[in-house]
């Protein structure tokens, strides 16, 4: 056989092979490793399924508004639209709100006040990991320290002080106020809350998170700040 044969052969089986040896490795051996154990992986698809529903419902409460809309006469659909505008207004935050929920509070530990030692402010990072897991366990609104949040707030240090919405919150004495879909949901959100490290964390930083048992009818007030819109531009011109 002809040298110069044998000499391409054996570059193109070379170049095959490594072409392989690659693939083979890439196969085996991925960039990112996935470290999650199954639970771990039940849990996210969990979140995900719960997130489906959720949208799904909130797809279906359009619909059933859009319907309304279609079928009724013009002073039903005026009806409908006071209606559609104060429920905005309640998810935004500038109208209060009643419902069940939960009260609980945050006081310095019976230790620190005994020993007559200073009084630390609330850690915002311990404050807003508490109210990711408010929402995340059916929490639909929540005021803590008499600041309602809304999708603007921000949970902050400012010159050593914990703040809401620009606020300053009390160091001594904090109340949280959450309100749920249904009472079911407050207390569940209740056995979470009173079951979770929540009292240990805190209780490292001197402070005492107390939790009261869902209650049927709480209150929480309105947003009493200016919400910034980013993408939406009135038009004044009319028709």
């Amino acid at each position: 056989m002809n040298k110069r044969i044998v000499t391409r052969i054996t570059i193109v089986s070379f170049i095959v092979g490594l072409m392989i040896a690659i693939q083979y490795n890439t196969i085996q051996k991925p960039t990112e490793r996935d470290t999650r154990d199954i639970w771990e992986i039940r849990q996210e698809l969990s979140e995900e399924k719960k997130r489906h529903s959720e949208l799904l419902s909130e797809i279906g409460t359009l619909k059933s508004i859009v319907d309304e809309y279609e079928n009724d006469d013009k002073d039903s659909q005026a009806q409908i639209l006071k209606s559609t505008v104060h429920d905005l207004k309640v998810r935004a935050g500038i109208e209060a709100v009643s419902g069940p929920g939960v009260i609980m509070s945050i006081q310095p530990a019976m230790e620190l006040v005994a020993l007559g030692l200073e009084i630390e402010p609330i850690s915002p990072d311990l404050l807003i990991r508490l109210v990711n897991e408010i929402y995340r366990y059916n929490g639909l609104y929540i005021e803590i320290d008499g600041q309602r949040l809304v999708h603007t707030s921000a949970i902050r240090d400012i010159n050593g002080k914990t703040t809401i919405n620009g606020f300053a919150i009390d160091e001594s004495n904090v109340e949280i106020r959450v309100i749920t879909e249904s009472f079911e949901k407050a207390e569940k959100l209740y056995s979470y809350l009173y079951a979770s490290t929540f009292h240990d964390d805190f209780y490292l930083d001197n402070l005492s998170l107390n939790i009261n048992k869902a209650l049927s009818n709480i209150t929480i007030k309105e947003y009493d700040g200016k919400l910034s819109n980013t993408f939406l531009v009135e038009n004044n011109k009319g028709e």
